[in-house]
């Protein structure tokens, strides 16, 4: 209050000739605000060719990982998603039915040797009220998965192993890559003399055919890991197991999930051949045995029939347990929308 009441008395007691000093100090003191609102402005934002303010960088920083981290919610419409997924697929299997039954009609070979696609499916509807289908199908599927998981176990390990040791790659991996471009039909023979008509037999073939691709896949997918990652791991401690199972294995997913693709592939081509050529009713019926049957008996619709089964299944395992693993993956790294 002192402050205030001596104010008006100084002015008053201000000369006459002092009036136009006081009123330049008033209008200085009245711009200070303004002026140091727009020093604080320039601070923020860039001058007209001048460098950028590092506040303005780091807002810009900021929003570009706001922008990385944020994933587009919008979900496909379920009509789009059918017209660009199943509608060419079910074109081309329009397109070979079609194809078949043209050559059907205009008697390319007998009926005998060439049934129409009518034919095909009287066969299998038979087989089905027999009862005998769904079993078929169950046989060769169990078999395929347990020798499948056990191709996992063996050639996880020997995957890693061949990738991270020297030696044992210049020694085992021109063997496992030999062992791959086998055919796995021609382990059937010796399989069968080592284990006889048993069980064992099929399984030791579905192994031999298996194990190099899953080795071979985790082996290609070690490869493309960049080494910076691996450094890093050791930096954070992660060495041994640990290693492998948070920066080893995370790191080659791609290669691993293509090898276990192809190593299911080759384990079900190795069950069908095995099943083929090992027949005994103490291995029961399978896929590969009713094929057989049909060869006997030159039953060409069943012939068919049980090829188109094997087909289905192998497709139908690949789509609806590997592909989406796959996209899930690729879809997490960025690499697919």
């Amino acid at each position: 209050m002192a402050s205030t009441e001596t104010q008006p008395k100084q002015e008053a007691g201000t000369a006459p000739g002092d009036e136009g000093a006081g009123a330049r100090a008033a209008t200085a003191a009245a711009q200070e605000p303004s002026a140091v609102t727009k020093e604080s402005a320039t601070t923020k934002e860039p001058a007209a060719g001048g460098e950028p303010s590092p506040g303005g960088d780091l807002a810009g920083l900021e929003a570009g990982l706001d922008a990385l981290d944020t994933r587009a919610s919008a979900r496909t419409p379920l009509p789009e998603l059918l017209r660009r997924k199943a509608l060419p697929p079910l074109i081309a299997v329009v397109l070979v039915l079609g194809l078949w039954q043209a050559a059907f009609t205009l008697g390319l070979k007998p009926d005998y040797q060439l049934p129409s696609p009518l034919m095909v499916w009287d066969a299998l509807a038979e087989e089905w009220y027999k009862g005998t289908i769904l079993g078929v199908i169950w046989q060769s599927v169990s078999r395929g998965a347990l020798g499948f998981a056990v191709a996992l176990v063996v050639g996880t390990p020997l995957g890693l192993l061949v990738a991270r040791v020297r030696p044992v790659r210049a020694a085992i991996g021109p063997i496992l890559s030999g062992l791959q471009s086998l055919p796995s039909v021609a382990w059937v023979p010796a399989a069968i003399i080592w284990f006889g008509l048993t069980n064992a037999t099929i399984y030791a073939v579905v192994l031999l055919g298996a194990v190099p691709s899953i080795a071979n896949g985790l082996v290609a997918g070690v490869d493309r890991i960049d080494p910076l990652h691996l450094r890093a791991g050791k930096v954070l401690g992660a060495t041994g197991l640990r290693g492998v199972r948070h920066v080893l294995l995370p790191a080659a997913l791609p290669g691993y999930i293509a090898g276990l693709k192809q190593g299911w592939a080759f384990s079900w081509r190795s069950l069908m051949a095995a099943e083929l050529i090992a027949t005994s009713p103490e291995l029961g019926v399978g896929l590969g045995r009713l094929l057989d049957t049909g060869r006997s008996y030159q039953d060409m619709p069943l012939v068919l029939g049980a090829i188109l089964l094997i087909l289905l299944v192998g497709v139908g395992i690949e789509l609806l347990l590997f592909a989406p693993v796959e996209r899930r993956v690729l879809r997490h790294r960025g690499l697919l929308r």
